[in-house]
Order: C-alpha cells, then structure tokens, then sequence
C-alpha cells in the first residue's frame, strides 16, 4: 500500500495548504482549514475498456471542426428546458442548487420520472419507500426510473454498468465518496474526487448527469469553488417558502445563456410551470390602493409585469427606517436622495418599506420608475390609475434614462390589459398599430406632474 498522503483544505472555499494555518488567505474566514488525509490507488474509479479511450488525442485544425448544432433531449418541461437553453445535452453535467426543503428533490424526482428515458436515480439522502411515497403524488405509473440508495461510487458505477442509463441523477454529491480517498463524506476532496469520476463518467459515455448540491449559510453550493468550474451548468433553485412560487436561474451554462428564469409552483403533486407569470404576480384586487404601481422587467428574454407596493409613514424613533423585501436597499436609498434633491419631496424623516409581491428577488434598473411613482403614491396617499405601468431607469440628477428591449415590455403590458406605459423619451420605439399609449417623458417632474 502506498504511504498515506495528508494535506489541508480550507472547508469554505477549497484552498488547499501544506500545512494548517489558522485563517485561509483566500476567503479570510478563521479556524476553516483542516487536515484530510489522501490515498489513491492506482486503478481508476470509471474506465471505458475500449481502444478509443487509449487513443492520443492529437491537434486538429480549427477550420477541420465541424459546427453543426448539438443534439439536445427535450426533457418535457418547458421551463426547465428553457433554463438550460433549449434542452439537455448529451455528455453534459447540470449541478443543482438551493435550500434545505426549497423543493429540488421534488423537482429533479419529477423530471426523472417524466422523461422518457431509462433514468438511475441515485439518493443518498432518503429510502427507497420515501421516495416511492413522493413518486406516487407526481407520477405513479413510470416504468423507467430506477431507484438506487447507495453513496459508494465504486457501487453506483456497477449498477450503471448493468442497467445503462439514459440519463443519471444523484441525490446529492455531499453524500458520494469514494475509497480512493481517505476521508469522510462531505469533505473537500471527496467532493472533488467524486464529481471527477461523475464528470469522466458522462463524457466517456456521452450521458447527461444533474448533480443536486447542497449550500452554505452564506447561499454558495457547499464544497470547492472548483466544483462550480468543472461542471457544464450551474443551477439555483430559491424561493419563500411562506409563498408557493418557485424560481430556478442559471448561474453558469456552457451550452445556453446564463440570464434564463423559470418559474415553479409548488402543489401537492409536485411543481406546476408557470407558464404566464405575470398574470400570478399582479394582484387581483380590484378597488384602488395607494402606494401600488407596476412595473415591466425582464428576466432573461421574458417579460414580467411585477407590483410594487411601497409604505411611506412618519417616523417613530430618531433615525428612519429603510426596509426592503425582494430589492436593494442601497437602490432605494439612492432613489429617496433623487426624490429629495431633484423633486422636493421631504422624506428623510420618514420611514419608507418597499415589497416585490411574489417573493421574487428583482434586479433589473428598469423597475426605478415604479419604486418611484408607489413611493409618491404612498406619501400622498393617491392611488395610481390600475391600468397604468412604467419601464425606465431614473439617474442621479433626476432624468429617465431608456431600458433594453423596450419593445417587448409594451407588448407584454399590452397583451395583459394595461392602457398606458411611462417611458423615457429617449428610447427608440418602432412598434406600429399597437393599442396601448406610450407616454414618453424625460424628468421625474414630468411624470409627478402625469400622475398626481
């Protein structure tokens, strides 16, 4: 047996040290570097016994390389393919990550179950009856997932070599390890080394694999930063989960764009997609309330119609309160300093609280203008006609500065009902025949002017 190798891994970040020190010099946190032991053996974990694994590979000609599209496997979800660009690609790695009870299992277990491929659903966490008890709610009569309860990679792979599957999920790669490293489940290089035989896995045999994470307390995945660059695409599932909406982003993909959002609902037989979730995020109230506008964002290449709702009250104590669900309070902290030097308004002795209804998190600057207009509604206690949204960006001295893909927001307010939009003037409008009237304005003392 070779002699045992010990090194030290910082368990936040994965810097890894000859010897312990008592804060790690890449993430700065104190009392994270441990001390794991390594001992590989010689024999590799995956190996394709076949005379193209042991071909050189030799350099080839970019003009040689053939472009023509990838093939990508629908995996019947709308909003789970558009996140991941279009579909899945065949060889690649998805790693998937949220909170503790945010729903990925039921996600990844639904997905598994209605796609019509031999599926290897490998859990670590749970029993094979618990997730037969879920797998009853969302679809009872799948005949091609198997369920597997193991967390020995060099096990997983000899079932794979038996069954050979289409498509393999694991549940979750904190729970994996490996008897070439010496070391507990969960640690640094056990997560490497695991992922490693995972990746090598899928190229050599060209299978999609999605990898369910686990995450910090700060909201990064649990394990190395290095985990996040050896995988193709890179998921976040989020949400409240005092609401039933559920949001899945791309943080990284190799094969689609990174700016893609799909929107879940949680029901009792599992996540529903939400195929129009502008009409869920507007509220249905019909009397007219003040401190209420809407605003158009886009997450991606989809439009949202989202409510905002803002508070403006006197102050109780010495210093104001800024409080903020779903945007920057720094944001907001500018906006009320516009308000005050550029438009008049007295409210830095007053507190003032902004919600994005939904629970979702915005962060497109296109959104300024209807923080704006509920933070004046509220103050004045004027409620804002409710066919009426707005879509600019205000600058520091004051002016409405145009957003991207303007045209696109109109389309959507128009097709929801809405009679009027506030935008910036200098946004370059082509749009003919369109019913809804555009109001083009350039101050915020226009539109204060507009509205009350």
């Amino acid at each position: 047996m070779a002699k045992s190798k010990t090194t030290f891994f910082c368990q936040n970040c994965g810097t890894q040290y000859a010897k312990w020190v008592g804060q790690c010099s890449a993430c700065k946190e104190w009392n994270t570097v441990v001390e794991e032991v390594i001992q590989k053996d010689e024999k590799a974990a995956w190996k394709i016994e076949s005379a193209s694994s042991t071909q050189i590979a030799k350099p080839v000609l970019l003009s040689d390389i053939s472009t023509s599209k990838e093939y990508r496997l629908n995996i019947g979800n709308i909003e789970f393919n558009r996140v991941l660009g279009g579909g899945l690609v065949p060889g690649s790695v998805i790693l998937l990550g949220g909170e503790p009870g945010i729903g990925k299992s039921t996600l990844v277990l639904q997905i598994a179950l209605h796609l019509n491929l031999r599926t290897l659903y490998v859990s670590g966490e749970e029993s094979e009856k618990q997730i037969k008890m879920r797998a009853e709610r969302i679809f009872p009569n799948n005949k091609t997932c198997y369920i597997l309860t193991e967390t020995k990679t060099q096990n997983i792979f000899k079932q794979i070599k038996e069954i050979a599957p289409d498509f393999l999920v694991i549940d979750s790669i904190q729970t994996l390890h490996s008897d070439y490293i010496e070391s507990s489940a969960g640690s640094i290089s056990q997560i490497r080394e695991c992922t490693a035989e995972l990746i090598q896995f899928a190229k050599a045999t060209n299978t999609p694999i999605l990898l369910i994470g686990h995450i910090t307390k700060e909201g990064n995945i649990a394990g190395p930063k290095i985990l996040e660059h050896m995988v193709d695409t890179v998921l976040q599932f989020e949400g409240d989960r005092n609401y039933v909406y559920r949001i899945l982003r791309s943080l990284k993909n190799r094969f689609g764009s990174t700016s893609e959002l799909g929107i879940f609902e949680m029901q009792g037989d599992g996540l529903r997609e939400v195929n129009n979730p502008s009409e869920l995020l507007l509220s249905k109230n019909d009397t007219s309330l003040s401190g209420t506008a809407v605003a158009s964002t886009l997450e991606g290449m989809r439009p949202l119609m989202i409510e905002i709702q803002a508070l403006v009250s006197t102050a109780v104590y010495g210093t104001p309160q800024r409080s903020t669900t779903g945007y920057h309070a720094k944001r907001l902290n500018m906006l009320l300093a516009v308000l005050e030097k550029r438009a008049g308004f007295k409210l830095a002795a007053k507190d003032v609280f902004l919600n994005i209804t939904g629970g979702i998190s915005v962060d497109d600057p296109a959104i300024d203008l209807a923080v704006i207009a509920a933070i004046l509604s509220s103050n004045a206690d004027i409620s804002i006609e409710k066919d009426i949204c707005f879509a600019a960006e205000i600058g520091l001295a004051g002016e409405l500065r145009p957003v991207q893909r303007v045209e696109q927001r109109i389309l959507e307010a128009e097709k929801l009902g809405f009679s009027e939009i506030y935008i910036s003037k200098n946004n370059k409008i082509s749009l003919k025949n369109s019913k809804i009237k555009v109001v083009l304005l350039s101050k915020i003392e226009e539109v204060i002017a507009k509205l009350f």
